[in-house]
């Protein structure tokens, strides 16, 4: 007979994983929409007279938007739990989710470039109608893994908060590591190619973001292919890991005072990532030489 304890470490592997697909599919759908942190550079750069092809569906940022949509998601997918499989259920849920977000990206982005006709910034029909697929498949494929890993911790693991609570806090917690996580690559590396890199972005620079593209003028997919090579994937790295870890501390300690060693063993492994973090950091300082401003200043890295 299967030990419960690896059938349990199962299903916790099983909720980092589809984290892992989750957030990355979160990141790469940012960025087609540019709705990312250099979401505002984009807004900018019409208005500092650099009309440009990129889609920008930003009016607020990833955590509250992914809230939205994972906990919209889940209170359809709880009321079909009723009626039908699960599977069913979450399916039909994350796609009522992808629809909201592709209304949203409509509205969001003809209504921002018809704010900015002053600007002469143009509206592309073809955009829309090109980057709004890819927004909805991204964001369904998040939407879905987030909402089935909440129904794997309410339903088999046992936790307390209902499914639609628990998916508007992963929703929340997703949006906010794309947010962070995922915008180094897109907002350091794509969005200013033009810039050297670490120097920080002068502010009569603002606005002046890279519009040309491999071929032709760059937009919200070139944004993404390039994305899908780092920022996604770690972005879907660090939110499953924080899935991962955080169930894992709570399933591997049994018996008394499990609660206790639960909260002892998170606080271990916060305090080992913020020692990582810091090794990382210096690591890179180190062997990339001090920033532009260091070097001319004088200060040391």
């Amino acid at each position: 007979m299967t030990d419960p304890i690896i059938i349990d470490m199962g299903i916790v592997a099983l909720t980092g994983a589809l984290a892992t697909i989750g957030g990355a599919a979160e990141d790469l759908e940012s960025d087609v929409g540019s709705q990312s942190n250099p979401n505002s550079q984009v807004q900018l750069a019409a208005q500092m007279d650099f009309p440009h092809r990129i889609f920008n569906k930003a009016i607020s940022g990833e955590p509250p938007a992914y809230g939205l949509w994972c906990a919209s998601s889940a209170v359809v997918a709880a009321v079909l739990l009723e009626s039908m499989s699960v599977f069913f259920a979450l399916a039909i849920g994350s796609l009522v989710g992808a629809i909201l977000l592709g209304m949203f990206s409509v509205t969001a982005h003809m209504g921002r470039t018809a704010s900015q006709s002053r600007f002469k910034q143009p509206l592309y029909m073809d955009m829309v109608i090109g980057h709004v697929p890819a927004i909805m498949a991204h964001g369904y494929v998040a939407v879905f893994c987030i909402i089935s890993f909440s129904y794997i911790m309410n339903t088999i693991m046992g936790h307390p908060f209902p499914l639609p609570l628990l998916a508007l806090f992963w929703g929340v917690t997703a949006g906010a590591i794309g947010s962070s996580t995922g915008d180094v690559h897109y907002g350091a590396e794509r969005e200013f190619q033009n810039q050297p890199f670490g120097c920080g972005l002068n502010a009569s620079f603002s606005g002046n973001i890279v519009r040309k593209g491999e071929v032709g003028l760059r937009n919200g997919m070139d944004n993404v292919w390039a994305c899908a090579k780092f920022g996604g994937p770690v972005t879907g790295l660090a939110l499953g890991l924080t899935v991962f870890l955080d169930n894992w501390r709570s399933t591997i300690f049994t018996g008394d005072n499990a609660e206790w060693f639960a909260i002892i063993a998170g606080l271990i492994i916060v305090v080992v990532l913020i020692l990582l973090n810091r090794i990382v950091e210096l690591n890179g300082r180190k062997a990339y030489g001090p920033y532009k401003d260091e070097e001319e200043g004088g200060a040391t890295a």
